[in-house]
């Protein structure tokens, strides 16, 4: 395997920010263009029509730095970069066509599940390869979990990504997170190649945040959320990278979209239809700004999520072989356990205080 000069890696960290700088910008232009805007509605918590599409930059930065990065280090075998440049391809198609005529829920599904099998195919092939007997059941059941979680992923960054910078922040967060995790355990490639899609996002912020010129549209959530899934899957299989660490990295968002699609369940909605339910929607409608929410997200990652983190991989006994595969200690899935308690007693609680406030106010409007 060649080693990535820092010369060279530094080039290719500007060529990655320059593109989706720059196709983000051709973004506007072509959305304004063709008419492809978000209009404000009920289900909407934008007050202007504001194109989309935006996600093109983070798309087209992306697949090029995959490209470029396997080439010079030839750290990734070629079937696995494959398997990912098509994935990725695939949702970032749907994404595309989605943004401009509208797919049925079920076809964007169903093309998800394919990109994630595509995805996690070639590595969870070879892994089959060592096993035998119960082996191979038990296995088979981490990848079929692995790949509802996946799929997951891609459907609730697209959920999520629903005012102003929330998802492109969070993402970037999250990105830097197990990029720095990699590199405090010395695994130097990897923490490059998790360092080029942070550069992508960061791209496309400054025309996201603190007021949006362009949405990042499917295209760019559903992007987010496989190459997120990926990354975290990666730091699993990573030594000395405690365990939980990506799934605590991504409790903000994880918390509240997976609450709010058990809670619209459970009062028997259509919980695949367009709604406002999340937390983050229902503290806009009772007055914050998006710049406020995404400050209270922003917040919890910073003050919970990272020093929780940090701990976690500090610790004596901090993962030390394969922790999908092999009988390793958790570290810190205690620790994960009670973030995400806590997550759920904030989203329970934020929910109440709003929907309290919202009806206090229709009472004091009609009165």
């Amino acid at each position: 395997m060649l080693i990535w000069p820092t010369a060279a890696w530094i080039v290719a960290l500007v060529l990655a920010f320059a593109l989706s700088v720059f196709a983000t910008w051709f973004g506007i232009a072509y959305a304004t263009r063709r008419r492809l805007f978000d209009l404000p509605g009920r289900r909407r918590s934008h007050s202007i029509p504001t194109p989309r599409g935006g996600g093109i930059g983070i798309a087209l930065s992306v697949l090029f730095s995959l490209v470029v990065f396997a080439g010079w280090t030839q750290s990734l075998g070629g079937k696995t970069v494959a398997a990912l440049f098509v994935a990725l391809m695939l949702v970032a198609l749907v994404g595309w066509v989605d943004d401009h005529r509208g797919l049925k829920a079920s076809t964007r599904f169903a093309a998800h599940c394919v990109a994630a099998l595509i995805a996690l195919g070639v590595p969870a092939a070879a892994g089959f390869a060592y096993l035998a007997g119960q082996e191979i059941v038990m296995y088979g059941a981490v990848c079929a979990m692995v790949l509802i979680a996946t799929v997951w992923s891609i459907n609730l960054h697209n959920f999520m990504d629903g005012i102003d910078g929330l998802l492109a922040l969070q993402a970037l967060f999250v990105l830097i997170a197990v990029a720095v995790l990699f590199a405090h355990a010395g695994s130097r490639t990897e923490a490059e190649c998790i360092a080029l899609v942070a550069v992508a996002v960061a791209g496309f912020v400054p025309f996201n945040f603190p007021h949006a010129r362009i949405f990042m549209g499917d295209i760019g959530s559903g992007l987010i959320g496989l190459l997120i899934a990926l990354a975290v899957l990666w730091q699993m299989t990573t030594p000395r990278i405690a365990l939980a660490s990506g799934v605590v990295s991504c409790s903000a968002f994880v918390t509240d979209a997976t609450c709010t699609l058990l809670l619209r369940v459970l009062l028997g909605r259509r919980w695949y239809s367009a709604h406002r339910e999340h937390l983050y929607q229902w503290l806009v409608r009772c007055g914050w700004s998006h710049v406020r929410v995404v400050t209270l997200y922003m917040g919890w990652n910073l003050l919970v999520v990272l020093p929780v983190v940090c701990w976690m991989n500090w610790m004596p006994e901090v993962v030390s072989a394969n922790a999908l595969i092999a009988p390793v200690q958790p570290a810190g899935i205690g620790a994960a356990a009670a973030v995400y308690a806590l997550a759920v007693a904030l989203w329970w609680s934020g929910k109440r205080w709003c929907m309290v406030t919202v009806v206090a106010r229709r009472l004091h409007a009609a009165a």
